[in-house]
């Protein structure tokens, strides 16, 4: 993949790059439609191929929030077209690197020397390149090294990033402008976290001490000595990405082991250390030679308040469903209802939020759930779909939900697709053991 020899960092020339890119998806957008004059029955399906390649392009040059903010609508498969899924699900792990030059000029501002100075080997280009950063391969004494470096004016961009951002996604994805305000408040407040290296060197040590005695996972250790707001240092990982073992065929002995091991790592976070791990992509997981699951980015993690997680987790319980139980209540204390709301729009929302937290408790419902069964994801695919065409959706002035319950339902998602990809059958236990 050729290297970035630089990166847009100022307000005008990011700007400018995104007026660009409008201009270029308007011009699909004649394009398209003057083929249908021709052709009336032509499907969106190459119009969206051109859209979303353009617009990767673009964001893949700027780095930053942008390129983050669409790796995490492609992990929401109910939000995307196919073609954006596919094309913005690279921003992952393969994104255009950072040139050389510019990796020791952040060294050489952040720890006064370069790469080449401090280490016994380094690698010229990167092995991984993402949105925020790219990481590097080292040694030093004899050990094998990840270095995790940050793209320059990353996190300087974010704030600017976002308020241009917002009306783009919200016109091409048919988000509610109240919906889209409260997502993109804390996808702000998540990401200026993530360009904080320091602070996540201090959750990556603290989670992987408190989670060292779950079976089956494996963590890397850290190196404060040449870590720094901008520069992460930690043990290399050797092993193949989740989806890449996945294609080796595994027995499924192997896959229900790693499944498990994922499970527990994330219900034991969640559910007593009341942090988690909020970014599960397959990137982000290896498993070793061993067939242990690896663990090796901390960059996202979501700290969930107590009277938040209270209310939240009654939401899987089991006897929630009851006719006996007051779930209109808690739905109006989760913020799902709004006061405002006519006595047909609350009859209208209880019905949809009852159908989807039906769908996101039912592993919890059961000592054991088989995410293999495609015809689960099929109907949260399906439902998803559905309600992001209702118009009582699209046009709703109120944002329905907790901003906190944003990164959990995201995480648990993405961990449902993560066990879905290994066709696992994994020990849940009802929620109300955990």
């Amino acid at each position: 993949m050729k290297e970035q020899l630089r990166i847009p960092v100022t307000k005008m020339q990011r700007a400018s790059k995104f007026v660009k890119t409008g201009a270029k998806v308007g011009g699909n957008y004649l394009k398209h439609y003057g083929k249908r004059l021709i052709n009336p029955d032509m499907s969106r399906d190459e119009l969206d191929e051109e859209n979303a390649e353009d617009i990767y392009a673009s964001l893949s040059e700027l780095k930053g929030s942008a390129l983050k903010v669409a790796q995490m609508l492609s992990m929401d498969k109910n939000v995307l077209p196919g073609a954006y899924q596919s094309k913005f699900a690279m921003s992952q792990y393969s994104a255009p690197p950072l040139s050389y030059p510019l990796v020791v000029k952040t060294f050489r501002d952040q720890l006064g020397k370069g790469p080449e100075e401090i280490f016994d080997t380094f690698s010229r280009k990167a092995v991984n390149a993402a949105s925020i950063g790219q990481v590097h391969q080292a040694k030093l004494d004899g050990k094998k090294l990840a270095v995790k470096i940050q793209y320059p004016g990353v996190a300087d961009s974010i704030s600017s990033d976002l308020r241009i951002v917002k009306p783009i996604a919200a016109r091409m994805f048919k988000i509610s402008a109240a919906e889209l305000d409260q997502y993109m408040e804390e996808v702000e407040s998540k990401l200026l976290e993530e360009t904080d290296y320091a602070l996540e060197l201090e959750r990556s040590e603290e989670i992987t001490r408190l989670c060292g005695g779950l079976d089956n996972v494996v963590f890397p250790g850290y190196y404060r000595e040449y870590s720094t707001p901008r520069i992460l240092v930690m043990d290399w990982i050797d092993g193949m990405h989740l989806r890449e073992w996945v294609q080796t065929e595994p027995s499924p002995d192997q896959r229900n082991l790693i499944g498990q091991a994922l499970w527990d790592f994330y219900q034991y976070q969640i559910h007593e250390l009341r942090q988690v791990h909020a970014d599960p992509h397959p990137g982000n997981f290896l498993i070793t030679g061993e067939g242990k699951l690896g663990i090796i980015d901390f960059g996202c993690v979501k700290v969930i308040p107590d009277d938040f997680y209270d209310k939240y987790f009654q939401l899987m319980k089991r006897d929630v469903l009851d006719e006996s139980y007051d779930l209109e209540s808690l739905f109006n204390e989760l913020g799902f209802l709004s006061s405002q709301d006519s006595p047909k729009e609350r009859a209208f929302f209880m019905a949809i939020f009852t159908e989807m937290i039906e769908l996101l408790g039912k592993p919890f419902h059961s000592d054991t759930f088989d995410f293999g069964d495609d015809t689960y994801f099929r109907k949260i695919f399906e439902t998803g779909e559905r309600v992001s065409k209702m118009k009582e959706i699209r046009n709703s002035k109120t944002a329905r939900g907790n901003r906190h319950g944003l990164y959990i339902n995201r995480t648990y998602f993405g961990l449902y697709n993560l066990l879905n990809e290994l066709q696992a059958t994994v020990t849940t236990g009802t929620l109300e053991s955990a």
